[in-house]
């Protein structure tokens, strides 16, 4: 049995989560937008970098991150 790979899409600067565009089980292609964060009054858009499935949702509307926070924990393939 093969072993799941995940991976985690994480914060790259403080900032506040103005939407979350993904749910757990929804599938993601490379270059979608997962994430919609907001620093300094600039709309940051969190792309995922590989296709996969939303493991899970760290994150929801409103919350204040941190860099390195994980936003999304992504199964890949």
């Amino acid at each position: 049995m093969a072993r799941e790979q995940v991976t985690e899409i994480l914060a790259e600067m403080v900032a506040n989560v103005m939407s979350v565009a993904v749910s757990p089980g929804d599938a993601v292609a490379a270059g979608d937008t997962v994430v919609l964060l907001e620093s300094m009054k600039m709309e940051i858009p969190v792309i995922a970098e590989a296709a996969g499935t939303v493991r899970g949702v760290k994150v929801g509307p409103g919350d204040v991150v941190q860099e390195g926070d994980v936003l999304i924990e992504l199964l890949l393939g």
